[in-house]
């Protein structure tokens, strides 16, 4: 079976190839293992020379392998056919006539070198390290050794022989820019940012077009959270390779997370003169005109890149949006119409369209359409959800309570489903189906800290089976520490417990995290009632209602405590 070489090692295969294999080889003349070379030899090998030039590898190599055939002594045709399987990702044959060659070639240097990276591709990283000491030994200035060796070490983490055989590698060519790339890209890995920045600064010095050492040298400044230095070096490389207009898209890119939306917006307006027919380019800047709520522009660039492919949903989807953020309903809801029912968007899109009628207040309109969108695409669990919530809306409960029930029938382990049928039966006082819903999220989640929690605040409410209600909110919170809305539970289940210090005590942890929150004022008053604490109770009343001026229950319960006084 033929394994597909990975990289980077095939690169460095092919580089090893490119510089010792077979685009050499000479046009007649081979080096014979015997005292005379073949004619068939001679023959089968020209004519696998011609072949490979013209790209057929396959066939060279059977050439190739009949020049051996005819002329089995010659150790260079079977270091050329090793060549040629490696070139192949034919990895089993090159290794077995390698390993074969070896024992008969101790000392070739090319075929440990083919050999070395080899083993390497198939993870064998002790042979690897083998080879190449051996190629190290026989020649100890060979470059391409030494990188493999120093990146095979870096591999296995033993970064101090890595960084070693670096640096001999560049005491042989202080120069040697692949040495001091990988270098750079181990040091990485060592966590030593200065000393990577200087090396790939390094290589960019000896050949300025070196696009590897650039861009892993932005990445490294993106790493250190640098995007001023990442900027600054693809704009030294513009200046003279003003062609890779891409490198505008990053700067653009870039000055966007650092929120400088009008110098991106320049960057992204050059890449358009240059290439004005840029799909990815028009679409990020429609979406930061958005952003920038330029709503007018956005809408001209994702218009233009619809006029190039009209059924380009994504953005039909975001021209919608931009419609909608703008006010203009009507061209909105036409744009998420025409959403096509194969797009991934198409749910979502009628869902966006149904919220645009709720606004509008036309909820049987958006009734009627989310239903006959689940009549083409039954399959959608939103749709299923808001549709039930516009019942609600309309004050069907009934009809929501069913609607939820399609979605479970099509869907019988989606967890949201269960959870908002079990809101609805909870609101209509149907405790007993409202838990075993509840139970259902936690069959298929055990770990659903909301379902939890639902439980035990409806038992603590109703001021039943308080033990399980708090067992069930303590597991809750310990999968979620900090949520305020499970401790104003567990505080709830101790003041229905009768223990009021440590009610108030987690009352106020919640407060401290959701301060605004009705609910868990209204309960912190409640709590001072029954410790006689009218004054407090009061202030707690006082602040919910300001909050939520309309709140008929927190007024009877603040007109009580003044009738009292």
């Amino acid at each position: 079976m033929q394994k597909k070489l990975t990289y980077p090692v095939f690169i460095l295969i092919l580089v090893f190839i490119n510089l010792y294999g077979c685009s050499h080889l000479p046009a007649v003349q081979i080096p014979s293992g015997s005292s005379k070379t073949s004619a068939d030899a001679t023959y089968h090998y020209s004519l696998g020379v011609l072949l490979q030039l013209d790209g057929k590898i396959e066939e060279a190599t059977n050439e190739l392998k009949q020049a051996v055939a005819a002329d089995p002594g010659s150790s260079y045709l079977m270091t050329e056919l090793v060549s040629l399987y490696t070139e192949q990702g034919d990895l089993n044959s090159a290794i077995s006539l390698g390993e074969e060659m070896l024992s008969k070639n101790p000392d070739n240097i090319e075929l440990h070198l083919i050999m070395g990276g080899l083993y390497l591709n198939i993870h064998e990283n002790k042979k690897a390290i083998t080879e190449h000491k051996k190629v190290i030994e026989l020649d100890p200035k060979n470059l391409m050794a030494h990188l493999y060796l120093a990146i095979i070490y870096a591999e296995e983490k033993r970064f101090d022989k890595s960084e070693e055989t670096f640096k001999k590698m560049l005491k042989i060519d202080p120069d040697n820019i692949m040495g001091i790339y990988y270098y750079g890209k181990v040091l990485v890995q060592m966590t030593r940012f200065e000393e990577a920045e200087k090396m790939y600064k390094r290589a960019i010095s000896l050949n300025p077009y070196f696009e590897m050492a650039l861009f892993d040298l932005t990445a490294l400044y993106e790493k250190q959270e640098k995007p001023d230095k990442s900027i600054e070096v693809y704009r030294n490389y513009l200046e003279i390779n003003p062609a890779r207009v891409n490198l505008r898209v990053k700067i653009g890119e870039l000055l966007i997370k650092e929120k400088k939306y009008e110098d991106a917006e320049k960057e992204f307006q050059e890449v358009l003169k240059v290439d004005p027919d840029n799909r990815d380019v028009r679409i990020t800047l429609g979406i930061l005109y958005y952003d920038m709520r330029r709503f007018d522009l956005a809408v001209s660039e994702f218009s233009t890149v619809l006029k190039k492919n009209i059924t380009d949903d994504k953005v039909r989807y975001l021209l919608a949006t931009t419609y909608e953020e703008k006010g203009e309903n009507k061209l909105a809801m036409e744009e998420f119409k025409n959403i096509s029912i194969s797009s991934e968007l198409y749910a979502n899109s009628q869902i966006r369209a149904g919220i645009i009628l709720k606004k509008e207040g036309k909820i049987s309109e958006a009734i009627n359409l989310i239903k006959e969108v689940i009549k083409k695409k039954n399959d959608q669990v939103p749709l299923y959800l808001f549709l039930s919530s516009l019942y609600e809306d309309a004050k069907d409960s009934v009809a929501a309570e069913n609607i939820l029930g399609e979605g479970v029938k099509i869907a019988p382990k989606e967890i949201d489903l269960h959870y908002a049928l079990g809101v609805i039966y909870e609101k209509t006082n149907r405790l007993s189906e409202s838990v075993k819903e509840m139970e259902m999220v936690l069959a298929i989640d055990p770990d659903n800290a909301e379902a939890l929690n639902f439980i035990g605040y409806s038992y603590a409410d109703r001021g039943m089976n308080l033990e399980e209600a708090e067992k069930m909110i303590v597991k809750a919170l310990k999968i979620k520490p900090d949520n305020g809305y499970l401790i104003d539970s567990l505080g709830w289940v101790h003041f229905k417990k009768n223990q009021l210090s440590s009610a108030v005590k987690y009352l106020k942890q919640a407060l401290e995290l959701l301060p605004d929150d009705v609910n868990i004022i209204e309960h912190m008053g409640d709590v001072y009632v029954k410790l006689n604490k009218t004054k407090e109770a009061q202030e707690m009343y006082n602040r919910a209602l300001k909050i939520d001026p309309k709140n008929s229950p927190i007024q009877k319960k603040l007109e009580d405590l003044t009738r009292q006084k």
